[in-house]
């Protein structure tokens, strides 16, 4: 399964020391079924112009620190580990995540059986058809509401979901959906609020003090 990282700002902060952090967590990290985060790695981030810039890459995000370095000062920082879920799904650049359009980063974790979804581009992987169905979504609705509409069509659409996290920023606010049946402590999601800074992440991080959110409804940072 995949591990993000999402943080907002009242001011640019430094994410190197975020990114670190976050890499050391997808390194020892372990799935349910012992998988890694592996498969690639992306960050986004707003700079100045007030547009989403983003790094990609399919090795793992631990072997690249050095890329780390070349992420500007930003309020806002969206990160994803990828793990693939399928054979053959390994190093395609276009499935890493964060996936972006217009003023939105999206990105996923989460195992979900049996999903048939109402897309028009289809995608390579399940992520993408969610993110289309959410993007198509977001044209007409605000975030938290077309968030909430999402889960409602996951939940009639999918046979099972063993655990569901998705978050979205809009380039102010963070948006975070969690819910799992069971592994609670690999698939919840965890919050920080060091000072004048919000991250949510997939795992508590060592650069802050990290709590659990609460599960099954869309939170709003």
């Amino acid at each position: 399964m995949c591990r993000f990282l999402m943080i907002k700002s009242r001011t640019p902060f430094d994410s190197l020391p975020w990114l670190e952090s976050f890499a050391e967590m997808s390194e020892s990290s372990r799935a349910p079924d012992g998988s890694r985060q592996a498969d690639g790695w992306g960050v986004s981030w707003i700079n100045g112009d007030g547009g989403w810039h983003w790094i990609k890459s399919v090795a793992p995000i631990w072997t690249e620190r050095q890329a780390f370095k070349s992420v500007p000062a930003s309020r806002i920082l969206v990160c994803h580990a990828r793990s693939a879920s399928f054979p053959g799904q390994e190093g395609i650049l276009e499935y890493c995540q964060p996936f972006n359009k217009n003023r939105h980063a999206f990105v996923f974790n989460g195992l979900l059986r049996g999903v048939t979804l109402p897309t028009r581009n289809g995608g390579g992987v399940g992520s993408q058809k969610i993110w289309e169905v959410l993007a198509n979504l977001l044209e007409r609705e605000e975030p938290g509401h077309s968030l909430e509409k999402l889960t409602v069509i996951l939940e009639k659409r999918s046979r099972e979901i063993s655990a569901l996290n998705i978050g979205l920023c809009d380039g102010d606010r963070l948006y975070a959906y969690c819910r799992y049946a069971d592994n609670p402590e690999y698939y919840r999601l965890h919050a920080a609020s060091p000072s004048g800074l919000t991250a949510v992440c997939s795992e508590p991080l060592a650069v802050a003090d990290f709590e659990p959110v609460p599960t099954s409804k869309v939170l709003a940072f």
